[in-house]
């Protein structure tokens, strides 16, 4: 029997590195590249400044305009935790990149 949605996004939340929304300020001074994963609406709401806007919907075409070093550290976030768990899963095992953490 296959997984359900919500055990397999379980599983993947257990396999990546969720960092403080307090520490991301600093990862931007660090050289990580933050990337919001929400849709056009939720970003012209409100962002993280500094943030990169790549929405999950275009995260496999669009990426590489906002984070080109797959060896960068890349901090997705979204308004739950699942968008940005989903697309680091999506960066990390296939798409090559090294770091990525929500």
């Amino acid at each position: 029997m296959s997984p359900s949605g919500a055990e397999v996004l379980r599983q993947i939340k257990s396999r990546i590195d969720e960092v403080d929304p307090s520490s991301v300020r600093e990862q931007l001074g660090n050289g990580a590249v933050v990337v919001d994963v929400r849709e056009t609406e939720e970003w012209s709401a409100g962002h993280i400044p500094g943030a990169k806007h790549v929405p999950k919907s275009h995260l496999e075409s669009r990426i590489e305009g906002a984070a080109p070093d797959r060896a960068q550290h890349v901090v997705l976030y979204c308004a739950s935790g699942n968008r940005s768990a989903w697309a680091a899963r999506t960066l990390t095992e296939d798409l090559g990149y090294e770091q990525s953490s929500r």
